[in-house]
């Protein structure tokens, strides 16, 4: 704790971290229970599991989730961990089930979690203080919400703030046409900074910065002059524009942080294709294509896109001190058929094109980071949200102490 004070103590402000903070295994642990068992992470969509029984789980690192629908149309969730001795009680990933029993010794549970049968077990235990753990979850507009801690902050402003742009984008009638996991050779600060700063992406995403005005900085002609007419066509495409900020540097005390903003795409690009051309159906409010793009922050590590047609979601995990993992997932509207509203590869290649470029950016800054010779270095004027996150992430650590 001592050595972690002084790293923290030496940080300079608004520079990039000291390389311990990249490669100690002791600091990668205080993460894990500050930030990761603390804030609310994006597990998926309601979509996923519309039946009774309907279950998938949500991993992360030595933790397994069930979130499953119960009889009563409720969607809970529970640690996978029986209550027995121990067993997962569901292996596969996803599936319907009538009862959850653990395959071990065959105790099983309902779908409220109540423990209902356990062969040979005394008749002087109560069984029912024998139910499975429970997992704080909650439902944002279809969005499936979850948190490790037992005394989690308060989703109360997000619901408020966010609901009426989430509602514009009809985010409670999407459904997941495409999910895609990609595996990154570097911690995981190393993604979400990358993922908060568009200083790279003139020069790393091409197909990205053909369309997308955030690659400019907010301040000059050029973002400028793509926002105006972007934010001016709002009304007319049955939109609003909203400007929301209680994320890293603005975040609300007991509250998790949450953030909005639009910004502008160029040309006749309307959504974000290939070719600019629509990709699926118009989704929520919207009546006609506007030509931009919606940011979304669902607590520190789990993020939205969305265009006029589809919503983009990032959600970025730890796996090792040194390895992680990003989840994207790409939702349309839950009427929409594939092959006949949307072509499943038009509707992906962006962000997957982006993502594997990103996904070398990282690894070659985790390599660089690795060397002897790295020493931290100052942020750019465009790398403000970057800046938060790390003073963020500071104060958090600071808390351990």
């Amino acid at each position: 704790m001592d050595k972690l004070e002084q790293l923290i103590n030496n940080q300079v402000k608004d520079w990039s971290l000291d390389q311990e903070f990249y490669k100690d295994k002791e600091i990668f642990d205080l993460e894990i229970e500050k930030i990761y068992m603390n804030s609310w992470l994006l597990a998926g969509h309601e979509s996923q599991i519309p039946n009774t029984g309907d279950y998938f789980l949500f991993n992360l690192l030595s933790e397994s989730v069930i979130i499953i629908r119960g009889k009563d149309g409720e969607i809970r969730a529970f640690m996978n961990v029986c209550r027995h001795r121990g067993s997962h009680v569901c292996l596969e990933i996803k599936g319907n089930v009538k009862r959850l029993t653990c395959p071990y010794h065959a105790w099983t549970y309902n779908l409220e979690g109540a423990l209902v049968a356990a062969r040979n077990l005394s008749t002087n235990i109560d069984k029912e203080n024998l139910g499975l753990h429970s997992c704080s979850i909650d439902v944002i507009e279809g969005l499936i919400m979850i948190n490790f801690s037992d005394n989690p902050t308060s989703l109360a402003m997000m619901k408020q703030e966010l609901s009426e742009p989430m509602q514009m984008f009809g985010m409670k009638d999407l459904k997941i046409a495409a999910h895609r996991n990609y595996s990154i050779e570097a911690n995981w600060k190393l993604t979400v900074e990358n993922y908060n700063e568009c200083y790279h992406c003139a020069l790393a995403h091409p197909e990205y910065a053909k369309s997308h005005s955030l690659k400019y900085d907010e301040s000059s002609k050029e973002y400028q002059s793509a926002q105006k007419p972007m934010i001016d066509s709002l009304a007319k495409c049955g939109m609003k524009d909203y400007e929301i900020s209680a994320d890293y540097e603005n975040q609300i005390e007991s509250q998790e942080q949450y953030a909005y903003a639009r910004y502008a795409l160029f040309g006749e690009y309307i959504t974000g294709s290939e070719d600019g051309k629509a990709l699926a159906p118009l989704i929520g409010d919207i009546t006609e294509y506007n030509p931009g793009a919606s940011d979304f922050n669902l607590g520190p590590v789990s993020f939205l896109l969305a265009y006029s047609d589809h919503v983009v979601a990032y959600v970025f995990t730890p796996v090792t001190h040194q390895t992680s993992q990003c989840d994207v997932y790409w939702m349309v509207d839950k009427d929409a058929k594939e092959g006949k509203d949307y072509d499943l590869e038009r509707l992906i290649w962006l962000w997957d094109v982006t993502t594997k470029a990103d996904e070398r950016i990282i690894v070659n800054n985790q390599r660089g980071i690795n060397s002897r010779k790295y020493t931290s270095g100052p942020f750019s004027e465009k790398e403000s949200t970057e800046k938060s996150f790390i003073s963020w992430y500071l104060d958090h650590l600071r808390e351990t102490l």
